[in-house]
């Protein structure tokens, strides 16, 4: 059972445990993904100003040896967001999705727009279609960068390798070895980040390899006004370039983009003061309906 007054617990939902930590104070926000490894990459200073719930999904779940792919679907997934606002008695909320979590806090948006405040998506591309990832090679092959492609090259070398070693984990070794991709610092060892985190590649490839992959996130955007913030790095080779949004930005009702110079595929981690500043600013207004 769940304690929703305590800071950390277990929601279970079809029989998958979703662990979740609340910290901070102020306006309240629903972190998706895995709740041990965002609550290492957003700032302390952050929760001064809000209380974040950080919530695992199905394919963070600890002890998940599912590999029913029916059990992934995306509507199941943002039922669970569902269940939980419910166990934390959230009547409105701020929904943070990174990466391919931010497709999971639109498409919940959408679902029910009557509880959230606005929609936080960071490091993601309108989709990750086969042309769109084209891009994302394109993007790196542009770079000048010499070093971080050879730094790259390198471990790609090593991925079959390491993945073949330890399958369980290939989700976290991809992100490890692509870290010339992922971080301004493309030297930088995140695996401090991603240490005790568990991962079901059945839901990974299913979720990241089909539903992302076809998922069109211009569907009911005709309908949904609420606020978004959409945070990019300049630097994000990981994903498909800021200009992929090019072509769907202006389908949103109210759409603010901002665009971090030093930073990759974590913004609110490489250049935390920065990324503060400018979601709370956003935020600000939003936040002023609960006062």
């Amino acid at each position: 059972m769940s304690d929703p007054n305590s800071n950390q617990g277990i929601l279970l939902s079809d029989g998958f445990q979703l662990q979740y930590k609340i910290e901070g104070k102020g306006i309240p926000a629903i972190v998706v993904g895995s709740s041990l490894y965002y609550d290492r990459t957003f700032s302390k200073e952050l929760r001064e100003h809000l209380k974040i719930y950080f919530l695992d999904h199905r394919g963070f779940a600890p002890s998940n040896s599912n590999r029913d792919k029916s059990t992934y679907e995306l509507n199941l997934l943002l039922e669970d967001i569902e269940l939980a606002r419910k166990e934390f008695g959230l009547e409105q909320f701020l929904i943070i999705g990174h990466s391919g979590h931010g497709f999971l806090a639109l498409e919940y948006a959408k679902k029910y727009p009557a509880r959230v405040l606005g929609v936080v998506m960071m490091c993601l591309a309108p989709s990750y279609s086969y042309a769109n990832h084209a891009e994302s090679e394109k993007y790196l092959a542009d770079s000048v960068d010499q070093g971080r492609k050879e730094f790259l090259a390198g471990n790609m070398a090593l991925l079959g390798k390491k993945i073949e070693e330890a399958p369980e984990k290939a989700f976290i070794t991809y992100c490890l070895l692509t870290g010339a991709k992922s971080w301004y610092d493309y030297k930088f060892d995140a695996s401090s980040l991603w240490e005790g985190v568990e991962v079901n590649m059945t839901m990974f490839d299913y979720v990241w390899g089909e539903v992302f992959r076809d998922i069109d996130i211009t569907q009911g955007l005709a309908e949904f006004h609420k606020p978004v913030f959409l945070a990019l790095g300049r630097y994000d080779f990981l994903v498909p370039p800021p200009y992929t949004w090019n072509a769907v930005r202006d389908l949103f009702a109210n759409l603010t983009v901002r665009i971090f110079e030093k930073s990759s595929h974590a913004p609110h981690f490489e250049e935390s003061q920065s990324f503060d500043k400018e979601l709370l600013d956003w935020s600000q207004g939003i936040g002023s309906v609960l006062k």
